[in-house]
């Protein structure tokens, strides 16, 4: 299965358009005929699928329990940010005012593979992050490691 993967640094342009590196767009075009992405909105940054991935998203949300109000309001709030694009034939996306907004996102930005899906962050966003993930290393192997989780690398 190709998958989105690593990092880059990136810059949007002043009408809110990114350009994607050839390897993500090879996984766009392996995933999704037509070359259609989904963004929206999740965990801080813009989240990106291709329509594959998303219509699998959109399924599992007709089995919630829609008499569990948080359910209701996440689903309000991940489907109702959704937006369909294509990319150019520079190969660049245009990333929505609502969605560069929730993220943070003004010129500089990180783009990062996470397997099924991408994440565009505010570059401060991401390395924050980052370094936060990196002081709590240890501490969360052990738990996911509590939980069952298992890594082989």
């Amino acid at each position: 299965m190709t998958m989105f993967r690593g990092h880059s640094y990136r810059s949007l342009d002043p009408k809110g358009r990114l350009m994607l590196p050839p390897e993500f767009r090879e996984v766009v075009a392996f995933r999704s005929p037509g070359g259609t992405i989904m963004l929206t909105n999740f965990d801080g940054c813009v989240v990106g699928y291709p329509l594959s991935e998303w219509e699998r998203i959109e399924e599992s949300f007709n089995r919630i329990n829609v008499l569990d109000k948080r359910l209701r309001n996440f689903q309000r709030f991940f489907i109702s940010g959704a937006v369909e694009v294509n990319p150019d034939k520079q190969g660049r996306i245009l990333v929505p005012p609502h969605l560069r907004n929730y993220a943070g996102l003004d010129r500089e930005a990180v783009l990062a593979g996470v397997g099924r899906k991408f994440e565009l962050w505010d570059r401060d966003t991401f390395e924050a992050k980052r370094a936060e993930m990196e002081a709590a290393f240890d501490d969360d192997m052990s738990v996911l490691a509590e939980k069952g989780f298992e890594l082989r690398l």
